[in-house]
């Protein structure tokens, strides 16, 4: 059966001006004029807080790192170049130093990393940028577990690793293939890193994230990429980033800031990621938090800069409630959003990237909470600003577990968030006066020039609503969203197909990862 478009289009073919027959596949969600390798948005941030406020929180950022400091441990080399750079440190308990700094010391430091950059993927047409009106959206990160539909969970494996990582090769609303999608817990931990950088340099062509578990494995993601683009390549491009976590509150231990300073001494991107839990590390109130948060990852990412100035990197924040009844986090309520969208006026004022939010949700299973709560946290990061969105797909129960199913349902919105951010065009032609006049009061629209011209172009297609009268939907089957969500993620694994890579470049990353498996004993913690 034709819809109502196509069927003004069978019925008025003498109104419409040498157009051809309709070449739209019946597959919803393809929205191929909404395509890109990341969005330019054309919707303008939102400025939660005035000038006098953003100042206090500066003001008590800075307090923060003059008064208190970042303890930073077991890296002698950090606790050099900050103290070079004019910082106070001074020693502390064990292999450990307290570091101060003045205010706006840190700002200064700053100055030398990019607003804006770009990461190479090994397909140039996947190339994104980070920065600026750039976003772009990459899968969730972290978590140990899988849950399945009826709700099992199960830790996760290689085999879910590596199809995670298709599900988002095969999304267009992805843009990055992001970092450790779930944890591959059947590998050894000191070697599962070379599998999961192998995976998204095979399975995939976008940009992806390395190792930051330990110097050695950031060096090997790093080596890596110089097998796959050339050394000279790497060395004057960013094609790898870092996402690290200080350890809350004001603690940069030293496998952190020894990754960090690996991959700003290769030149390459890294992320700054205060995890702040109100209450436990951070304090309660809102405007607390995002003053430590600031705090903690601007003093992190100074150190990029002193290892080399101009290495990219981005200001970030993770800001969370509460259960203050049981001490559980929460995910996807409405205060952390509010300290997303400062986060955005504070980074936008130190001219830097930012990461934060994403599709959170403390939900177990791929259900209404979940996607509540999911769409409360993403729209903070659209609406702040942000510019690099991790946990864009799959995550459930407080990022404990990946979930094939919220993954799609996730990539869908994402969808619907690109053509959120193409905002309204207003022109002659978009004004639609000639839809109205061609046939004049009284006549529907469906057959008008201006529907024709338009009708597969105007509104985002879901891939997975169901948009159909209760009658028909009960006919089919009262198939539900997570339902219709776990046939489409098979479906799109079943059609996946490996983008191309060069025979020779292949057997190069297979060679480095077995040398260098065979260099170590396997060890499970």
């Amino acid at each position: 059966m034709l819809d109502p478009i196509e069927h003004a289009q069978e019925t008025s073919r003498s109104r419409r001006r040498g157009r051809g027959q309709s070449t739209r596949s019946a597959e919803p969600g393809q929205n191929l004029h909404m395509r890109v390798p990341y969005i330019t948005r054309k919707v303008p941030t939102y400025d939660l807080l005035s000038e006098d406020s953003l100042i206090k929180i500066e003001a008590t950022a800075d307090r923060i790192l003059a008064e208190i400091g970042i303890e930073l441990r077991e890296d002698a080399e950090a606790a050099r170049l900050y103290r070079e750079a004019g910082a106070e440190v001074t020693p502390a308990n064990g292999n450990a130093w307290r570091v101060k700094f003045e205010p706006g010391m840190v700002r200064e430091i700053l100055k030398t990393a990019p607003a804006r950059f770009t990461q190479h993927a090994r397909n140039p047409d996947n190339n994104v940028e980070i920065g600026g009106d750039a976003v772009v959206f990459a899968p969730s990160y972290g978590s140990p577990f899988i849950l399945d539909i009826d709700g099992n969970r199960r830790y996760g494996t290689i085999a879910d690793f590596e199809n995670l990582i298709k599900l988002g090769q095969s999304s267009p609303w992805l843009h990055h293939s992001g970092g450790t999608v779930c944890e591959p817990t059947d590998v050894p931990v000191n070697k599962r890193h070379l599998d999961m950088v192998y995976a998204h340099m095979r399975y995939s062509d976008r940009a992806f994230l390395g190792s930051i578990t330990a110097p050695e494995r950031a060096a090997d993601s790093i080596e890596m990429c110089r097998v796959l683009y050339g050394a000279e390549f790497v060395e004057n491009n960013c094609v790898i980033m870092g996402n690290f976590n200080t350890t809350s509150p004001l603690v940069l231990d030293g496998a952190t800031a020894e990754g960090i300073r690996t991959y700003a001494a290769a030149g390459q991107g890294s992320i700054h990621l205060p995890f702040l839990l109100g209450g436990a590390v951070s304090p309660l109130t809102m405007a607390g938090s995002v003053a430590q948060c600031l705090a903690e990852s601007m003093s992190s990412c100074a150190l990029t800069q002193l290892v080399r100035p101009g290495a990219p990197t981005l200001l970030a924040g993770f800001l969370s409630s509460m259960s203050l009844r049981s001490g559980s986090p929460t995910f996807g309520t409405p205060e952390p959003a509010l300290g997303s969208l400062v986060m955005g006026q504070l980074a936008r004022r130190i001219n830097l990237p930012l990461r934060c939010a994403g599709n959170f949700s403390t939900s177990k299973m791929p259900d209404g909470q979940a996607m509540q709560q999911a769409m409360m946290s993403m729209m903070s990061a659209i609406q702040g600003g942000a510019n690099y969105i991790l946990h864009s797909a799959g995550f459930l129960d407080g990022l404990l577990s990946m979930s094939y199913e919220k993954f799609v349902m996730d990539t869908d919105m994402c969808g619907a968030l690109h053509a959120y951010l193409n905002g309204i065009e207003v022109n002659e032609d978009t004004l639609g006066f000639e839809a109205l006049a061609q046939f004049g009061p009284g006549e529907h629209l469906f057959s008008t020039d201006h529907t024709l011209r338009h009708y597969k172009t105007a509104y985002w297609d879901s891939a997975l609503n169901d948009d159909q009268p209760w009658e028909t939907w009960f006919e089919q089957g009262r198939v539900d969203y997570a339902q219709r969500a776990n046939k489409r993620w098979k479906a799109a694994l079943e059609a996946y197909e490996a983008p191309a890579m060069d025979a020779g470049t292949e057997a190069a990353l297979k060679d480095f990862v077995a040398r260098k498996k065979a260099s170590m004993p396997d060890a499970w913690y």
